[in-house]
């Protein structure tokens, strides 16, 4: 038997024997925590607004899902709105002392109005074995609900795993006061202090329902070091390995983790050759027929959406550039405008070229103006429309005798253009002549006929429709 040592007037208390050359490990007890006052909140910019400022719910104190969930269950269950307006009052005045927290309870001393603070508390049930199984399962079997945690960050589905968050009535408050309010303003001023803290450590929850923060991530590391191994062990064709459990005292199998030599982890391996690309089709598809329904989008903005990321990507797979990616905004709402077929003639149409003329900063006459331009030359021919310049000596030149050789002796120049009252011919930077007509009088030319090399050729399609 161990010597004993004696209590001054006491019995005598054995001591424990330790084995020499080791001591006994020591482990932090993280069950409990304590965290410093909450500082007072800042004040209102007057006394109406501080006593404006009491309404449930409307606390301020948590930012979190999680941290309201909890200022939610203690205000569900509360019989006096009056004192939870007290004690949001309290906690933002700063009469909160240290929070300490312990598998479930909060207590905190709160000041009030007599010199001596007070003693509150809030309970809660903690969690039994098959709760903690359900909820420590269920985060191990999602990466991303680890990662959460370790952000600091609660997800729902696994709160509900296992009923983390209290619901309305599971809060009990006590407090050493003389008010029997359930619960007083002190025991809420601790509440709403509490939803802050949840806010910074979600940890502080499960601490509360039994488990402390190092407890909880071990758990995780062994149940997701089991998974992994288990994983392996079905690709490999062999039975799982199985990881101890607490309690077991050292008893079962050990995981067999993955691993793999240094040497195959950097072999060079060939890999084989990426498969041939897809043969592009001929023509882009078609986008399926949108209904008309009450608050959809318009069909007619879907299906110009569609057909344009069609056509877009059809160019883009056969050239390996984007064919309208250097068009400025009105370019490319006349492009739009021109490629979609019957424009301006339904109110639906007439809709799109109102947008689209307002997006280019233009009419829609001159949308139409311009969009009759697109589909005589495209780009080339919305430059004819729209730019005057001086062509250098050689094919303008030798347009007005070609002309007159072709009993069309009146035309007049100016810069790139030759006039008729009614007929016009302009010459592009692409050395195509573009024609165009006019009311005799108006100066009001429309593209019309189809773009030639030859003055004449242009002027002959003119002349045809």
């Amino acid at each position: 038997m161990s010597p004993a040592r004696h209590r001054p007037g006491g019995p005598a208390v054995p001591r424990r024997t330790e084995r020499p050359g080791r001591e006994a490990p020591r482990r932090p007890d993280d069950r409990r925590r304590t965290f410093p006052a909450p500082a007072p909140a800042p004040a209102p910019a007057s006394a109406s607004a501080s006593a404006s400022a009491g309404g449930p719910g409307d606390d301020g104190f948590a930012a979190s899902w999680w941290g309201n969930a909890w200022v939610d269950a203690l205000e569900g269950s509360a019989l006096d709105p009056a004192r939870l307006a007290r004690g949001r009052a309290y906690a933002g005045q700063g009469h909160v002392d240290a929070i300490t927290v312990t598998p479930g309870r909060v207590t905190a001393y709160v000041h009030g109005s007599r010199p001596r603070p007070y003693r509150a508390e809030i309970r809660l049930r903690t969690l039994g074995e098959d709760d903690w199984e359900r909820l420590l399962d269920a985060a191990a079997a999602r990466p991303d609900h680890i990662a959460a945690l370790l952000d600091k960050d609660v997800p729902h589905a696994l709160a509900a795993a296992a009923d983390l968050l209290p619901a309305p009535g599971d809060l009990v408050p006590d407090c050493s006061c003389p008010d029997d309010g359930l619960p007083c303003k002190h025991a809420a001023a601790l509440c709403y202090q509490t939803a802050g803290i949840l806010d910074e450590d979600p940890f502080v929850l499960f601490l509360m329902r039994g488990r402390g923060e190092q407890e909880v991530l071990a758990e995780l590391t062994r149940r997701n070091a089991a998974l992994a191994a288990a994983e392996d062990g079905a690709a490999r064709g062999g039975a799982p390995a199985t990881a101890p459990r607490p309690g077991d005292g050292g008893s079962g199998t050990a995981p067999a983790l993955a691993s793999v030599r240094a040497r195959d982890a950097l072999t060079r391996r060939v890999r084989p050759p990426l498969p041939p690309p897809l043969t592009v089709p001929p023509q882009p598809g078609r986008p399926p027929v949108y209904p008309q329904a009450d608050g959809a989008p318009d069909p007619l903005a879907l299906d110009l959406l569609a057909t344009e990321a069609a056509a877009r990507a059809h160019a883009i797979l056969h050239t390996g550039a984007d064919p309208v990616g250097g068009l400025d905004v009105w370019q490319d709402a006349v492009r739009l405008a021109a490629a979609h077929p019957g424009s301006g003639l339904t109110a639906s149409t007439r809709a799109l070229y109102t947008a689209l003329a307002r997006a280019g900063g233009r009419t829609p006459t001159e949308l139409a103006r311009a969009v009759a331009a697109w589909r005589q030359g495209g780009l080339a021919g919305l430059a004819a429309l729209e730019e005057e310049w001086d062509p250098p000596a050689g094919p303008f030149d030798r347009a007005r005798p070609a002309l007159a050789a072709a009993d069309f002796p009146h035309f007049r120049p100016r810069r790139n253009r030759l006039s008729t009252p009614s007929l016009q011919l302009r010459l592009g930077r692409d050395g195509l002549w573009y024609g165009y007509e006019s009311d005799a009088g108006r100066d009001d030319w429309w593209p019309r006929g189809t773009p030639d090399e030859d003055p004449v050729g242009a002027l002959t399609t003119l002349l045809r429709r």
